[in-house]
Formats: structure tokens, sequence, C-alpha cells
């Protein structure tokens, strides 16, 4: 019952903001260069999909999300196997993994702007390097949670290292790895949105601020929602890719029970 509540209340949910939104800007009347009402919001974003070139900056958005969402996940869950499985070199690298996830990342954009240029590469390393740190912790996380009876057994049945990484240590992380994973494709859009932003000629972070700096303030906001959607979208990608990985796991499971 609970599964099927949140498919109706979501919705609705989303229709009583809208309809609080539209009441305030008519009941206020606030000026649409402050906050455009949603029935505007709407049309200037039909406005944006039937423009051609829309579609070329979602689809360089897209790539520079992926691209450097999966050379996180590659990074980080060979770094994070490694720590995990190191004790002494986790000990050794830990101050410095603290420091660099302090870091402020946007800090690094003009240095990512210096190495890799204006084009797409420097948006790629800036997704890929914020969205690293989630996965790789998750995946040290899950090495590290292993319980010792099942290293244990494994090793009474004589099984090799690899079969031990591969059945019980891999298995066992894989839920932490794809925590990591929900988190760090949130993180990686965030990345390739703010580069453009800042130091970009394409994508629909750059098209944000194009029509922020033409004072379009209602197409803004039909960006926003298009960013709002594409974010969705590669979120619940990771979310479903979850139920194939770990059909067995109690996390999916349980989802399926309700």
């Amino acid at each position: 019952m609970g599964k099927y509540a949140s498919w109706i209340a979501t919705p609705l949910l989303l229709a009583l903001l809208i309809l609080l939104w539209h009441a305030y800007v008519t009941i206020f009347e606030v000026s649409p260069f402050i906050l455009p009402g949603p029935g505007a919001v709407w049309d200037a974003t039909l406005v944006l999909l039937a423009d051609p070139r829309t579609y070329s900056h979602i689809g360089i958005t897209v790539y520079e999300t992926v691209l450097g969402f999966v050379l996180a996940v590659i990074i980080g869950i060979v770094f994070g196997g490694i720590l995990g499985k190191v004790r002494w070199l986790e000990r050794t690298l830990n101050p410095l993994i603290v420091g660099l996830q302090v870091m402020p990342k946007v800090a690094l954009i003009p240095l990512f702007i210096v190495w890799f240029g204006f084009g797409p590469t420097s948006k790629v390393v800036l997704a890929a390097v914020i969205a690293f740190f989630p996965i790789m912790t998750n995946t040290i996380l899950g090495m590290k949670s292993v319980e010792r009876g099942h290293r244990d057994v494994m090793l009474a049945l004589n099984a090799s290292r690899w079969q031990t990484f591969y059945e019980v240590e891999l298995k066992n992380a894989l839920p932490f790895i794809l925590t990591g994973m929900e988190v760090g494709i949130v993180l990686a859009t965030i990345g390739a949105i703010v580069g453009e932003y800042l130091g970009g000629s394409k994508g629909l972070g750059y098209l944000a601020v194009a029509t922020l700096n033409a004072f379009d303030v209602t197409t803004m906001f039909g960006v926003i929602g298009l960013l709002t959607v594409l974010g969705l979208i590669l979120y619940f990608a990771v979310v479903m890719l979850r139920r194939y990985i770990t059909p067995w796991h109690e996390s999916v499971t349980r989802d399926g029970d309700h």
C-alpha cells in the first residue's frame, strides 16, 4: 500500500507546490522579472524544446556528466578497493583524502580551465573529481564491513584470494558502492553544470547564464526545469541499476515487499 501511495502522493505534492506558486505570483502581483508564473515557465520550456540548439546543449551536459561519472566510478572503486584491503595504506593516506574532500571543488575550476581549456574536458574532470570521493569512501566502507566469519569460511573451503574477493568482499561491498554511485551521479551533474556556468560556451549551464545575461528570466526558469529533469533521469537510472546488480539485497527486496 505504501509503495502505491507514494506514486499518488508525489504528483499531488508537486501539483500543490505549482498551485501555491501560481497563487503567490497572482495574489501578490510579483514581477515576472523576479518570479514568473508556472504557466509562463511552461510556455518558455516548450519554446526551448522546439529549438534544435537546446538538444545540442542537453547532449553536451549529458556527455560531460556521464563521462565524468564513469571515470569517478572506475577510479573510485579501484582506489577504494585497494585502500579497503590495505589498512596501513588507508591510515597513511587518510589525512590527505580528508584534506582533498573538504577542499571547495569550485575553486579548482580556474585551474582546470588553465590545464584543460574551456572545452568539455575541464567539465568532465570537475564532474569526476566531485563524484569520486563518495564512491571511494563507500567502497572502502563496504570492503571493511565484511564479517570475519565469512572470510574464515572461505579460508576453510581453501578458496583462493580471487574467489574470496569476488564471492565475499565484492558482493558485500556492492550495496555500499551503489549508494556512493547514487550520491556521485548527483554530484557529477552539479559539477558539469557549475563548470559550464563558470567557464563554458556550451551546455545547459551555459544556456542558463546566457538567458540570465539577456534578462530572460522566464526562459532561465525553463532551463532550470530541464536541468532538474535531466538530473532526475540520471539519478533514477543509477537507482534502477541497483535492482539489477544487487537483487538479493535487503534495500531492493524490502522496496518490493511494500
